[in-house]
């Protein structure tokens, strides 16, 4: 729906996505979206975990990553230099079951990570659930017993395995991004370009290189 703090869609469209959430079993939102969703500002690891459960208990979503989150802009004592993901499994009454993983911030704009961090989630999940036995599996939308701790759940396992992944391929690309840089620069003519025009161009070639 959005992300640093503004909209991707028309505002009239957000009541059609949270109508949709509560036929979800897992959603990924970032921290911007779990303000939307809840309705409560984000100022504080607090607030974080009041909106989870909110989302949690509004619109009975079991499983939910919260992605992108700058725990140093929320008053933690977290390094900077660090992303955090905040996911929670439900309980039987409602409450979450928080947990955490931090993992190095990469200095670099990459595109598509959203899709690539789903399709693994999707993928993962259920891999940790299928760890589990049978009985899990066979249970509705794969919510753990409330006795399983918020860092044995298979939503956190799973997390810690796809960052894992993640933080390989990213610098995988980046070390790619650095060979397309060199490869072309200066490729750009200045001739009759303004600044801002050349800035454009500039940005749209180190775009493409970490593709």
């Amino acid at each position: 729906m959005g992300d640093l703090g503004r909209l991707y869609v028309a505002e009239d469209v957000v009541p059609a996505y949270k109508k949709a959430i509560h036929h979800a079993d897992l959603i990924l939102p970032n921290q911007f979206e779990t303000e939307i969703l809840s309705g409560i500002k984000i100022s504080d690891t607090t607030d974080l975990a009041n909106a989870i459960t909110s989302i949690h208990r509004t619109y009975g979503v079991p499983h939910i990553i919260v992605t992108s989150v700058q725990l140093s802009n929320l008053g933690s004592s977290t390094p900077s230099g660090l992303m955090t993901v905040i996911g929670s499994t439900v309980r039987s009454d409602g409450s979450p079951r928080l947990f955490r993983v931090d993992i190095p911030a990469l200095e670099c704009n990459f595109n598509g990570t959203g899709d690539m961090f789903a399709a693994l989630t999707v993928a993962r999940l259920r891999e940790a659930v299928y760890a589990t036995g049978s009985t899990l599996r066979n249970t509705k939308s794969w919510v753990s017993p409330d006795d399983v701790s918020p860092t044995e759940l298979p939503l956190a396992k799973s997390t810690e395995k796809v960052l894992s992944s993640m933080h390989a391929i990213l610098l995988k690309t980046m070390e790619a991004r650095e060979v397309e840089l060199a490869a072309t620069a200066h490729t750009i003519d200045p001739t009759g370009l303004t600044e801002e025009q050349f800035e454009i161009r500039e940005h749209l070639r180190r775009t493409k290189a970490a593709e």
